[in-house]
């Protein structure tokens, strides 16, 4: 899948925000409908929420869409081999300060250990990264390893929908130049993208008002086991970092 770059990656007020950790900032629609990001919880430590998230990993850990890097830096502080890709250059540059590995990348580039990440992380609305499920879902499956496991944040409401969309501060009266295309999925239209596309579901559950889905890739064996249960912003082509980044080993 060859990509272009989307407007979001350079913006002023997404860069503007990562730097200062905090908003306002939303995503809106090309009918003016507003969608806002959390930058100050993303721009902080991790919280219980998203302690618990880790708790769930497996392996080696690929973080899509790191944003400024609280869960690569949190799963570092705790001897995990994780690395966090984002096509921000200031998102990537504060997940490193924190701590963290972070590379500027697409999901949708070459990418370091492909095939052999035990998880990939989607969180945060990332699974609307591209405004394609399925090619995004089919990419994942691609990154992990056999039987690899996917955690996605889904939207607290059932809804399936793809949209242009630009990133805008509204105080300020700016935004991106253009737009790009993004997804809005709750868990149950996650969950029949994901079973199109020969996932297997192995967990749901809700925490601190946010939802999650746990999936195993199709070529999960038959013994693998669902993590603990109670009851993962775009696709451009980023330019590539020269020199070596984490791999996960085997």
């Amino acid at each position: 899948m060859t990509t272009t770059p989307a407007a979001w990656a350079v913006a002023d007020p997404y860069a503007t925000a990562l730097r200062a950790g905090r908003g306002p900032l939303f995503l809106r629609r090309a009918d003016g409908w507003l969608l806002p990001l959390d930058v100050e919880r993303w721009c902080a430590h991790a919280d219980p929420v998203d302690l618990d998230v880790l708790d769930r990993c497996e392996g080696a850990v690929l973080d899509v869409g790191c944003g400024p890097g609280r869960l690569v830096a949190e799963l570092a502080a705790r001897g995990r081999t994780a690395l966090g890709i984002d096509v921000s250059e200031t998102a990537v540059h504060h997940a490193v300060r924190l701590g963290g590995q972070a590379l500027r990348r697409s999901v949708f580039d070459s990418l370091p250990g492909e095939g052999r990440w035990g998880t990939v992380l989607l969180m945060d609305g990332n699974v609307g990264i591209g405004g394609d499920p399925r090619a995004l879902l089919d990419r994942v499956a691609r990154l992990l390893s056999p039987g690899g496991l996917l955690i996605a944040e889904t939207a607290p409401v059932d809804i399936d929908e793809r949209v242009e969309v630009q990133v805008v501060d509204v105080t300020h009266g700016c935004g991106s130049d253009g737009a790009f295309p993004w997804a809005r999925l709750g868990t149950p239209a996650l969950l029949r993208h994901a079973r199109r596309a020969g996932w297997r579901a192995v967990g749901q559950w809700t925490a601190g008002g946010r939802c999650f889905a746990a999936l195993r890739s199709r070529s999960a064996s038959s013994s693998a086991e669902a993590p603990k249960s109670t009851a993962v912003i775009s696709s451009q082509r980023a330019r590539k970092p020269s020199g070596d980044s984490p791999v996960p080993s085997r």
